[in-house]
């Protein structure tokens, strides 16, 4: 079994590529239009990962703009260089960390969270 991806909704589609691409520094993959269907399909990859990796999906439905989160969904964690440099690129997009950056409950590894513009929460893990 191998892990492809993750789907998540999208209610402004070019706003959540900027936000994966250019502040956390993913890059994407390939992209799809289905008119019939009324949607567009965006995967991404995170930067460090390899080619071939696990994938974001970004589907975004032409006549939804927005989406009810539920008290289902937790966070998706990303392994980071320096949450530093990612504070920074928040910064400059206008956008701060939702939580931290702090220790995790072990006290081993420094980590924070970030919600996309659709407010889905991101867990970014930095190991010294």
């Amino acid at each position: 079994m191998r892990y492809l991806h993750t789907m998540i909704r999208v209610g402004n589609l070019d706003r959540s590529v900027e936000f994966y691409t250019q502040v956390l520094g993913f890059v994407e993959v390939r992209r799809a239009d289905y008119p019939k269907g009324k949607f567009t399909l965006v995967f991404l990859r995170a930067g460090g990962d390899e080619e071939g990796g696990p994938a974001l999906e970004l589907t975004h439905n032409w006549d939804t703009d927005s989406y009810d989160l539920g008290s289902g969904y937790g966070h998706t964690a990303f392994q980071v260089e320096s949450l530093e440099a990612i504070g920074e690129q928040l910064t400059k997009a206008g956008l701060a960390f939702s939580w931290g950056p702090g220790k995790t409950p072990n006290g081993k590894t420094t980590m924070a969270f970030v919600k996309d513009p659709d407010g889905y929460e991101l867990e970014l893990l930095e190991y010294s």
